[in-house]
């Protein structure tokens, strides 16, 4: 078994001056850093007072999960002899928040479109998609459910120009 470990920093930005002296006293905004990377500016969702131009952890689950996808699918189209010209995802979430304030994701669907060469077999491209689950480092690592609405394009085959 091959053993990855990751280490990143959260730091929180909001302080106005009174900490979290009150419910509505402090910002959410916070910065996640990694060695060798940009800055990711988060915040919480403006449903729970964040700030709107901020990445919230929703949204960056969703882009976690979607990112993975698509990796995994590419590795496994390549292996496969699909060749993907173009991949594009636009992942959605409903997350249901209960009475106490707590919540959880009760579903992803993933709505990748994907072009391949015209010599390409397209029902392998969309095949493809449900194998990945079982490779995807996120997906096997939560409970939430995650479903594919996939479009597979092929691209118009080149003609010869007579030499």
């Amino acid at each position: 078994m091959t053993r990855h470990s990751y280490e990143i920093s959260v730091t929180w930005t909001g302080n106005t001056g009174t900490g979290t002296s009150s419910y509505r006293g402090f910002s959410r905004d916070h910065e996640v850093h990694a060695a060798g990377t940009v800055p990711i500016l988060g915040s919480s969702d403006p449903a729970f007072r964040g700030d709107p131009s901020r990445w919230n952890p929703e949204q960056l689950f969703l882009a976690s999960i979607s990112q993975c996808h698509m990796l995994w699918y590419l590795h496994l189209a390549a292996t496969a002899g699909v060749v993907v010209t173009a991949y594009e995802d636009r992942p959605a979430g409903i997350m249901v928040e209960d009475a106490s304030g707590g919540g959880q994701f009760e579903s992803v669907t993933l709505h990748p479109s994907v072009t391949i060469t015209a010599t390409s077999d397209p029902e392998v491209a969309a095949e493809l998609h449900n194998k990945v689950g079982a490779f995807c480092f996120i997906a096997r690592s939560i409970n939430t459910p995650i479903h594919h609405e996939v479009v597979v394009r092929s691209e118009e085959p080149t003609a010869e120009l007579p030499k």
